[in-house]
């Protein structure tokens, strides 16, 4: 355990809190985007079809930007304050590069009404007509200069770690698989943090290169690049970022979780080879994004069906077993931090298990272009990703105190349970998705089925801002005191 002074586990907490009020802030407002878009598939509103496609990028990309920026961050603070020295400073300018970029998407999505999805398609995302000149421009910026700060953030986690613990064979936890027990003892926290960070690395220089084969060709209209190869560096950087956002959050389950179970989660074969698999694999995995693109190399879909498998299994299975070795028969008394782990553990394991059932071929074919896809990385984010979130927050506010879950946190995961519950018959009933409204879909039933589901997810979004502002109350007030 490092051994840090007050005054600098004090600056790193006022640090973690800046990151922990952003994302309370940016967090509803998002969720209103999609309420917006889901009101407005519901006949509720009427939202011209360039305004949804804004409000869907900046809802997308900043979603997934929001929850990975605020996971680095929480993650940082655990480690800092436990592990390894990080740089209060060098913090505060990841931090500040995170803003810029975000208010220059936000600008590019809401005043030049830039609106190439949150997919970001070559060549979609550079052609004339998606947003404002000025707009792709800012958007394609704003998103490098967000992946630098990823990029930046991570690589001084994995540094410090590294510098700590004796490089990166020790941080795979590679001394775990002899025959003799190592002498200096390697947490869970930083075996996933580098199963995470290091692939993630990769894939945000994979988006930084896409992006920037982009910003060329804006600006140079005769230059054209293999739309394959584009989509193929997307993926990578897009579905690697929501992976290892769910691992980031795990990482501090594993650390924290023993203060309330009173029971070591130690590192051992099992975790090692668990998660080491996954690092390997998730490299891979974002293969199941190209199964419709018949230029794509057969093997390479093969790949990735094998891939999504062995990439999800291992490191779920060896978490949830873990946990329940934690929870079963422990003095525990439940409160806001065990149940909302609890939750985002079961949220991870469902929307794992309908992405492992979309990324099998066969039902892909039937299933890839219907609401069944944002209904698992919905599930996977809002029921897996915000519980481990929250459960942080709470134990920032309160530390390791019985804080009893309040109505609010319960009217949060009925809506989003309800919410998600739509998606999912959605995709059941091949509602399809990326539509902005289903008045021009001329199949018997089916605008009446997503207007229908349109509409009550609706309203389980309003009960989740509800829940949200109830929780807020307590949220804000504690964690602005214990800051003081």
């Amino acid at each position: 355990m490092l051994a840090s002074d007050t005054t600098e586990i004090k600056k790193h907490k006022t640090l973690v809190t800046v990151w922990a009020v952003t994302f309370l802030i940016l967090f509803p407002l998002l969720v209103t985007l999609g309420l917006l878009m889901r009101l407005n598939q519901g006949e509720v509103l009427k939202l011209n079809a360039m305004t949804f496609y804004s409000l869907m990028t900046l809802h997308g990309l900043g979603m997934a930007g929001v929850l990975f920026s605020t996971a680095l961050g929480a993650l940082g603070y655990v480690i800092a304050t436990r592990y390894a020295r990080l740089s209060v400073l060098f913090g505060y300018f990841i931090y500040g590069l995170v803003v810029l970029g975000t208010v220059g998407l936000t600008a590019a999505a809401l005043l030049g009404k830039y609106a190439a999805g949150w997919y970001l398609l070559y060549p979609i995302s550079v052609q004339p007509g998606i947003g404002a000149n000025w707009a792709i421009t800012l958007a394609l910026v704003s998103l490098i200069v967000l992946g630098v700060a990823w990029v930046l953030g991570a690589t001084h986690i994995v540094y410090a770690l590294g510098k700590r613990f004796g490089g990166f064979s020790k941080l795979m936890g590679w001394q775990y698989l002899g025959k003799t027990e190592p002498k200096d003892e390697l947490p869970s926290i930083a075996l996933i943090t580098t199963v995470s960070l290091v692939p993630g690395i990769l894939s945000f220089l994979a988006g930084a290169v896409y992006l920037a084969m982009n910003l060329m060709q804006h600006f140079e209209g005769t230059l054209a690049f293999d739309p394959l190869i584009q989509k193929n560096l997307v993926f990578f950087f897009g579905h690697t970022l929501v992976n290892i956002t769910m691992y980031l959050a795990v990482g501090w389950v594993y650390e924290l979780t023993p203060e309330f179970t009173h029971r070591d989660w130690k590192v051992n074969k099992a975790v090692v080879y668990a998660w080491n698999a996954t690092f390997f694999f998730i490299i891979f995995a974002y293969f199941h994004h190209l199964y419709m693109d018949f230029a794509q190399p057969t093997a390479l879909h093969y790949a990735g069906q094998i891939a999504s498998y062995l990439s999800a299994i291992p490191s779920t299975v060896v978490t949830m077993f873990g946990l329940g070795v934690q929870v079963y028969r422990a003095k525990i008394k439940w409160s806001i931090f065990p149940l909302a782990v609890l939750i985002g553990m079961a949220g991870w394991a469902i929307g794992g298990f309908a992405a492992v059932v979309d990324s099998t071929i066969a039902i892909n074919k039937v299933l890839h272009n219907t609401l069944w896809v944002p209904a698992h990385f919905h599930t996977y984010m809002l029921l897996g990703v915000l519980p481990f979130i929250f459960a942080f927050l709470y134990y920032l506010a309160y530390g390791n105190a019985e804080k009893k879950p309040s109505w609010g946190f319960w009217l949060f995961v009925v809506g989003a349970a309800g919410f998600l519950t739509m998606f999912y018959l959605g995709g059941l009933h091949s509602v399809p998705r990326r539509y902005s409204e289903y008045m021009s879909v001329n199949v018997t039933g089916l605008r009446e089925a997503g207007s229908q589901y349109a509409k009550i997810a609706a309203r389980f979004i309003e009960i989740l801002l509800l829940g949200l502002l109830v929780m807020y109350v307590s949220l804000f007030k504690n964690l602005l005191r214990r800051k003081a």
